[in-house]
C-alpha cells in the first residue's frame, strides 16, 4: 500500500492575508472586552486593518481578511452561528460591498476616511435590517438609528484617520515602511 501526501504550499499572498486576518482577529477579540453603552455599539477597530488591506492590496484580499476575521473571532468568542455571528457577517458583507464600489470613486476626493464612513454606515445599516427581520420583529429597532448613525460617523472618521496615518507611514520615503514579508525558511 502506498501512501500519498498532499502538501499545501502557502504563497506570499496567503501569508499576508493570514497576518492581516490575525491582526484583525486580535483587535476584534480585544474590542469584545470593552464595555458597551448599547449592544452592537462598537468602534470596529478591525476595520482599520481591512481599510489598509483594501488600499494596499485590493478588494479581494480585503474580503478574505474581513470574512476570516468574522469567522475566527466568532469561534474564539463562542458566538459562531449565534445571532451575533449573523449580525457581524451581515455588517461585514454590506461594508465589503460598499467598499468594493467606493474604491472606484475618484481618489482625489475619496480615501480611507470616506471609505471608512461609508463602510460604517453600510455595516450598521445591514445589522439593523437583520435585527429587524430576525431578532426584533418591530419597527422600534429603528429608533436606535440616530445613535448608530452618530456612532458610524464618529468611529468611521477615527478608524479612517488611523488607517490613513498608518498608510502614510507605510509609504513614507525613508520612513518606517514595512517591507514585504520574506518567505519563511523551509523546514
Amino acid at each position: 500500500m502506498t501512501r500519498s501526501t498532499i502538501e499545501l504550499v502557502p504563497t506570499a499572498k496567503d501569508r499576508r492575508i493570514a497576518r492581516h486576518a490575525a491582526a484583525a482577529i486580535v483587535l476584534t477579540v480585544a474590542e469584545a472586552a470593552i464595555p458597551l453603552p448599547l449592544p452592537g455599539l462598537k468602534p470596529g477597530l478591525a476595520n482599520i486593518v481591512t481599510l489598509i488591506v483594501l488600499a494596499r492590496w485590493g478588494w479581494r484580499e480585503a474580503v478574505w481578511v474581513a470574512l476570516l476575521r468574522v469567522l475566527a473571532a466568532s469561534l474564539l468568542l463562542g458566538q459562531f452561528l449565534a445571532p451575533g455571528f449573523f449580525l457581524s457577517l451581515s455588517g461585514a458583507l454590506a461594508s465589503l460591498l460598499v467598499l468594493g464600489l467606493a474604491m472606484h470613486l475618484p481618489r482625489r476626493w475619496f480615501g480611507p476616511v470616506s471609505h471608512s464612513i461609508l463602510a460604517a454606515f453600510a455595516h450598521i445599516g445591514a445589522q439593523l435590517v437583520v435585527a429587524r427581520l430576525w431578532l426584533v420583529p418591530h419597527d422600534g429597532v429603528f429608533y436606535l438609528l440616530p445613535v448608530f448613525a452618530l456612532a458610524a460617523v464618529v468611529f468611521g472618521i477615527v478608524n479612517g484617520l488611523v488607517a490613513a496615518r498608518l498608510l502614510q507611514e507605510l509609504h513614507a520615503p525613508g520612513g518606517a515602511a514595512v517591507p514585504p514579508a520574506a518567505p519563511l525558511p523551509e523546514r
